[in-house]
């Protein structure tokens, strides 16, 4: 993409089609020569999103090897799974290759970590630089829609889940399955809401022993300084207007006629500005080029549940990080035995556990307050096992398609990486 300020130059027509996709960056839940210019619409040229799977799609195109899997969680719900188990020139000879996850945001799925060119993704340069690197999709996605009941995406039932779910089957599914075929703990990198999810997960000590490292980009925890005002209105709609309006729409999929109805009515809100809405989402990404934006919405965004949306607008709602509110005290004894959602603490991850988290300065859903309460949650971590980097300029998609991603982040990841497997 050329280099993106916001979405300055778009026009009327184009910023109804925008509603639908970019709410793919409320919650999570983003270089080249040009710095500054601000994005053009997208090419007319319509890049079709890919029906084969992620591998054929994105990854053996390029030269690599690539596998796609399936995985199924303890509730049912069968993931998709690609594998790149080494880069287009083998390294390490016959040293195992250390394994990394990579789990995207909301609203997104495994493609997003793709829309770059080899020499500007995350899973190729890793796998480049000697990695087995697994790439992972949460239910709902387009290619995670099945289940080995007869429990059909079309049903309500099916969307019946927010995050916490997501901590309790998703994560330990595919972390089991990664570590039985390798044989090894995972270094693993989340973006966005797969920050939260190891977080909430590490909090409560699952999955502790099978991790080796952890990378956090844009890291979410706590939403309660977001500052984005088209953000803040639709959380609070979540909250309040799901429970009537949207009760019978139990998938929330950006590209449906009544969510897209949903979004362009926060714009008539005092203080929200529908013109520049991508940077009124996700704050003033620096360093995006047009190609790859042209990808990005040609394949995002990705289906969640409505319960989900819900969830992380209670986290900005509260300003904790809790399980689901149920809102009915009875309800929340009969899923957790009290009243209130319990909390997840953060202050039980482990001490020793290597992390590195990378924020971004202009990050309006990773706000630089919010990451401050989250680090104050860490501040016993033991000093040499956490690595925090800040990066003024960038905002909430850099760190997935920036340009200058590789030299500002990827470098530190692979290198932070190695160092634990040394």
């Amino acid at each position: 993409m050329a280099v993106v300020r916001g979405f300055l130059g778009f026009t009327a027509a184009c910023r109804d089609f925008c509603v639908l996709v970019v709410l793919v960056l409320v919650v999570q839940p983003h270089q080249a020569n040009g710095l500054g210019r601000a994005l053009t619409a997208p090419s007319k040229d319509v890049v079709k999103p890919p029906v084969a799977g992620i591998c054929a799609a994105s990854v053996i195109v390029h030269g690599y090897k690539c596998q796609e899997l399936n995985v199924t969680t303890k509730d049912g719900y069968i993931l998709s799974l690609q594998r790149i188990p080494e880069g287009r020139v083998v390294q390490n000879g016959g040293n195992k290759r250390q394994p990394v996850l990579l789990q995207h945001g909301v609203l997104m799925d495994g493609m997003s970590w793709l829309l770059n060119s080899p020499e500007h993704n995350l899973p190729m340069i890793l796998a480049d630089n000697g990695f087995d690197v697994w790439i992972s999709n949460t239910r709902g996605t387009r290619f995670s829609r099945q289940h080995t009941s007869q429990l059909d995406s079309s049903t309500t039932d099916f969307w019946n889940w927010s995050w916490d779910e997501l901590v309790s089957f998703d994560m330990p599914a595919v972390i089991d399955f990664v570590c039985g075929q390798t044989g090894q703990k995972i270094n693993y990198v989340g973006h966005s809401q797969g920050t939260l999810i190891a977080l909430a997960s590490l909090s409560e000590g699952k999955l502790v022993k099978q991790m080796k490292s952890v990378t956090l980009l844009s890291p979410v925890a706590y939403l309660r300084n977001m500052n984005s005002a088209l953000g803040k209105v639709a959380a609070k709609a979540f909250v309040g207007e799901i429970g009537t309006t949207y009760r019978g729409y139990a998938e929330f999929n950006p590209k449906k006629v009544e969510v897209g109805n949903f979004l362009k009515s926060l714009c008539a809100y005092s203080g929200v500005d529908c013109y520049d809405m991508l940077s009124g989402f996700t704050g003033k990404n620096c360093c995006l080029n047009s190609s790859s934006f042209d990808l990005f919405l040609a394949n995002e965004a990705q289906s969640t549940s409505n319960k989900n949306m819900v969830h992380f607008s209670q986290t900005f709602r509260d300003g904790t990080l809790a399980k689901y509110d149920y809102v009915r005290p009875s309800y929340n004894v009969m899923h957790y035995g009290q009243v209130t959602p319990p909390i997840y603490n953060l202050s039980n991850i482990p001490h020793d556990l290597p992390l590195f988290l990378s924020y971004g300065g202009q990050d309006a859903l990773s706000d630089v307050q919010d990451v401050k309460l989250l680090l104050g949650n860490l501040k016993v971590h033991d000093v040499d096992k956490l690595s925090v980097q800040f990066i003024k300029e960038y905002a909430h998609l850099d760190f997935i398609m920036g340009l200058n991603a590789k030299d500002k982040v990827y470098n530190q990841v692979v290198a932070f990486f190695k160092r634990q497997n040394s």
